[in-house]
């Protein structure tokens, strides 16, 4: 059985991360985990922590990914898969959506994404094949968004310093028939391997992970 982590944060791309990719790739490794997907905040304030103006030229989307790439590049000295992922946040609310699966154009202009909110986006992420799953839908200041925008539901967010309300998330899974997920959410060294997923196969690239997903053959970590 291989155990994949679905949600963290890199400290060279999101403001609020505290772990670089050594610290990282470390305590997952030492967890027994053998995938990870990088899911560094896409949002306003990640944009003007690394100095960039979402509307400006230049190579946007490559400095989002930066932390991704420093993650995969510690995670290959150890045999850890790693894959790309995001997590979004539209400027209409504070709501949090974790993407999958998802191709360079979707994300290369993230000021028209940012105004698109959930209702234009959606139906383009799903167009491209992507996977849109909301983050923590019951957390303090978050709603969650019209299940036809939505593949999937984080049921379990387990970042400790935070109530998500998880029994309010799976129940609303549960009612709309979305894909079930867990996350560490991770952002500091307590939170290295408290969710994820659980599974007999180990995903080879971002495509067969979002089938993954889609399958919903794993367990919830």
């Amino acid at each position: 059985m291989y155990k994949i982590e679905t949600h963290l944060h890199t400290n060279h791309v999101s403001k609020c991360g505290h772990l670089d990719a050594a610290a990282i790739v470390k305590g997952y490794y030492d967890a027994g985990y053998k995938a990870l997907i990088v899911t560094d905040h896409y949002n306003r304030t990640t944009f003007d922590f690394l100095g960039i103006d979402p509307a400006g030229p230049g190579d946007k989307l490559g400095a989002f990914l930066d932390g991704y790439r420093r993650v995969r590049e510690e995670a290959e000295k150890v045999g850890i898969r790693v894959f790309r992922g995001a997590e979004l946040r539209f400027d209409e609310c504070d709501n949090d959506y974790l993407l999958y699966g998802w191709l360079d154009d979707l994300l290369a202009d993230p000021e028209s994404v940012f105004r698109m909110g959930i209702a234009g986006f959606a139906p383009i992420a799903r167009a491209a094949g992507a996977l849109l799953i909301q983050a923590h839908p019951y957390r303090h200041s978050c709603t969650p968004a019209f299940s036809r925008y939505l593949d999937g539901v984080e049921v379990r967010n387990c970042n400790p310093r935070h109530d998500s309300r998880n029994d309010r998330a799976e129940e609303y899974a549960q009612e709309y028939g979305l894909i079930r997920l867990s996350g560490s959410d991770c952002h500091r060294t307590e939170d290295i391997a408290l969710g994820g997923i659980l599974t007999d196969y180990l995903p080879s690239d971002a495509l067969s992970m979002t089938r993954l997903l889609r399958s919903r053959r794993y367990e919830l970590l």
